[in-house]
Order: structure tokens, then sequence, then C-alpha cells
């Protein structure tokens, strides 16, 4: 089958948010989204908000920017939906976090979203769609040609663990710590089309994986294959979706300005014909495995002879390297951000240092609803 590619003329930006709605008495997850959803599309085209979204559960609502230039201007986009949702939600007894799972709530207990989609999403994948309590950040990256984009995807990959490493937020579970720093990373990969992207040798494979499956029913387009990093056609993007909810607009801004910042640098060095290989296959899944497992504390294979790297230092170290089109992308206040967020650490770390040992989560839901409404991170300690 032939797919288009819709090409972008340089490194535009998208960024997807994923919001939880928690009732402000317990904390838990609150099944309000299609009721606030339908308040905040009073008065737009066929009553939708054309920035917030369903997503799967009742109890989320995803916000989405325009496309973007610079990471300011997204952040600007995103801040004015969030505040239409928070005070929508106030209206309903809920408030607003973002993280890549909720500390205590039980998937069980969530309502689907009224959607054809998540019906037939629900019905093919059975448990391994119903348990889905998590949440992430997606960020669009245009690039110039569907070629560009597996190309640049393929070197993208490299990076996987460090933005992982970056955004994770899901220690917790159904209230248990799971000794994981982002929980969420290892239950999205039990979809069959989820985790690391398949390397491909251009457009035309891309064209040929997507026949097979379409053809012998197993998706029926792009949207249901959901790589960490995966080509966006209709978008004209490269879509990386390997990050959990962060729980501030600060947090995403860094996360984005490093990556538009990357994305540019790898198109450079493709024009340039020097374009960095994709690891090997089991060096780029035990690397994803040990940021999954201990965030920015965690030691990145380098080589083939299993030289590591700190992950604070690889990614201080990819900061420099990017800085240079950052500051054409007008980002370099926002990359800033990386250093602090290396410093302060994590969310799964600040949630932990909060949390008494795991015996006070709901101090955790407390603390990412204060950093959602302040935009502020800091080295938390339980009082």
């Amino acid at each position: 089958m032939q797919i288009d590619f819709h090409a972008s003329a340089g490194p535009s930006l998208g960024i997807e948010v994923e919001l939880e709605l928690v009732d402000v008495r317990t904390g838990h997850l609150a099944s309000h989204a299609s009721t606030i959803l339908a308040e905040l599309g009073t008065g737009h085209p066929d009553g939708e908000h054309p920035r917030a979204k369903h997503e799967l559960f009742e109890s989320c609502i995803e916000v989405i920017t325009d496309v973007c230039s610079t990471v300011g201007e997204a952040k600007t986009d995103l801040a004015a939906t969030i505040a239409e949702v928070r005070e929508a939600a106030g209206r309903h007894g809920c408030t607003l976090i973002c993280s890549g799972s909720h500390p205590y709530s039980l998937w069980g207990e969530q309502q689907i979203s009224p959607s054809e989609r998540y019906d037939e999403l629900v019905e093919a994948m059975q448990w391994m769609a119903r348990r889905l309590q998590i949440f992430g950040i997606h960020i669009h990256l245009g690039v110039r040609s569907g070629e560009k984009a597996i190309a640049l995807g393929n070197a993208m990959a490299t990076y996987i663990p460090h933005l992982l490493a970056l955004s994770a937020s899901s220690p917790f579970w159904e209230g248990h710590d799971t000794g994981l720093a982002s929980t969420r990373s290892k239950i999205f990969e039990g979809l069959p089309t989820a985790g690391l992207p398949v390397e491909l040798a251009d457009w035309d494979e891309f064209e040929q994986y997507m026949t097979t499956l379409v053809h012998a029913g197993a998706i029926t387009s792009v949207r249901e294959v959901w790589w960490d990093i995966r080509p966006h056609p209709d978008f004209g993007t490269i879509e990386l979706r390997m990050c959990d909810g962060m729980p501030t607009l600060y947090e995403v801004s860094a996360v984005a300005a490093l990556a538009q910042g990357l994305i540019a640098h790898l198109d450079q060095l493709h024009d340039e014909g020097d374009l960095p290989a994709r690891p090997r296959e089991w060096i780029l899944r035990e690397n994803k495995w040990r940021a999954g497992r201990f965030g920015l504390d965690a030691d990145l294979i380098v080589d083939d002879a299993g030289a590591t790297k700190p992950a604070r230092e690889a990614i201080a170290t990819l900061v420099e390297q990017v800085r240079p089109h950052a500051e054409v992308l007008r980002c370099t206040d926002e990359l800033a951000g990386i250093a602090t967020m290396l410093e302060v650490g994590s969310s799964a770390a600040r949630q932990r240092r909060i949390s008494d040992g795991g015996k006070n989560l709901r101090a955790v839901v407390d603390l990412l609803a204060r950093e959602l409404s302040t935009d502020e991170i800091r080295h938390e300690t339980r009082s």
C-alpha cells in the first residue's frame, strides 16, 4: 500500500499531554471527562474543543497544541488549554495531575470513554488494553520527507533511554512501589505494536510493514502502531512516545527543547552523510530497561564492549551537542531546564522522597497537583 507523507518544511513542534482528573477529596482518579469536555466544547464547531480530547479512560483528558515553531509557543498553547480544563474540572470537584501512573487508583475501576475506536481496541486487546491506566507525553517533530522520517527515527532510537530517564514518573502502581522509575513503560510494552520501534531500511519497508499488518487485520492505521518512535504520515512528523507524563510544563518544555534540538542535529548529520547508526538491538533494549528501572540513576551502555556511562552524564553531553541548534530554534532557555531536572531528579525520585517509604501516597498526589499548578520542581521531602 502506498502511504503519502505530508512533509514539514522544518523541525516544527507539536505536543500532546495526557492529564489525569483526580477527586480533590480522595485523590483518586475521577471519571468526569465526558462531562467536562462537553462543557469545554460549548461554542466550538461540533461541540468539540479543538485542544482538549478524550483518551481511553474517562479519568483522562488529552490536551494538544497546534503546529508550533518554538517550544515557547507550544508551552503557551498548552498552558492556556490546561487552564480551561482546570477551571472546568474544579466545577466537578476535580483537580489535575500529570504522571506516568496514578499512585493508587485501580485500573479495574476505570470507565472506558464512549468511542467506537476505544470499544474496538478493548475488544481486540482485552486485558492488555483494560489495564492501560497510564499517561504519557507525545512530541511531534516535523521532518522533510518520509525517507528522512525513517532515517532520523532510526538514529533517534539511540536516545529513547535518555528521554525516558528524564521523564520517568511512574514508580507506584495500584498502591505499591514497583521498584521501577517508569512502570508505565513496561505496562505499555504489553501491546503487540508498542515498545521499541522496528528498524526499517527506508520508506518502502515502512509501507510493506503497514501493508502486512493492515491486510492481516492486525491494525487499521498508523494510529495503532504504538512504537516509542513512529513516523506520522498525516502530520509529516516523527512522533516521540516514550515519555511518561511529566508533572510540570517546565519539564515538558525542557524535554521538548532537547527533542527539537536533537532532530535538527540529526537532520544536519543526515544531510552531511554522517548520521550515526542505531545501536545494536540488545544494547538499546538493555538501555531502555535500565532507564525504566533506575531513571536518571541508570548507567547506559555506550559501546559493543559493554562500557557504560551514567545517564546524567550522557544527557548532559547530549545537551551540549544540540545547544547550537537550540539557539537557532530559539529554545535555549527551555533547554536549560534539563540541568535543573538532572539536579533535582525525575518525578519518580521526587514522588518517592515525599511518600514516606510508600506509606503516604496521598502526599504524592498532592505533590503532583501542586507541581502542575505552580510549574515548579524542587527537592521535596516528607514533612
